[in-house]
């Protein structure tokens, strides 16, 4: 009797362990669920609340560069609109341009950049870098352009 006793207690200890790790699992889902959701939220907000953009910079060419160098440079653009400006995202066609957004919302009237850096090691010959923006700019950011040529360091 005994016996059975025990292994009923160590059974049902086992299954409450279990349940509890479930319910913690189940808990976060639902935590990364409603972050999704109030993210997406803000963002349907700022896209209902579209504004205008003026492009100072559009493109760049960088010239001629040696293998290895990293190119910097930052588009300038400004809001020309009546709500800020929020750029959602910036990106890149490859891992060697990084882009580097405004986190803060550019107000009516003000000028914001996006800085992108360019590592130029294994990419000799010419290359043309697009720069996709997200934002709730309406037209749309038109696709900023990088381009120019690496030569074989020596």
């Amino acid at each position: 009797m005994k016996k059975f006793l025990t292994f009923l207690i160590i059974t049902a200890a086992m299954f409450s362990c279990n349940v509890r790790k479930t319910d913690k699992i189940a808990d976060d889902s639902k935590l990364d669920s409603l972050k999704q959701v109030r993210e997406q939220e803000a963002k349907d907000k700022a896209l209902k609340n579209t504004t205008t953009v003026e492009i100072i910079d559009s493109a760049y060419n960088f010239g001629t560069r040696t293998e290895g160098e990293k190119v910097e440079f930052s588009y300038r653009f400004k809001n020309t609109g009546n709500n800020p400006l929020v750029i959602f995202d910036a990106t890149s066609t490859c891992g060697c341009t990084v882009p580097e957004k405004p986190e803060a919302p550019i107000m009516p009237g003000e000028t914001g950049f996006i800085k992108v850096v360019f590592n130029t090691a294994h990419k000799e010959g010419h290359n043309e870098k697009p720069i996709t923006v997200t934002s709730n700019a309406n037209p749309k950011f038109p696709v900023l352009q990088l381009a120019g040529e690496v030569v074989k360091a020596k």
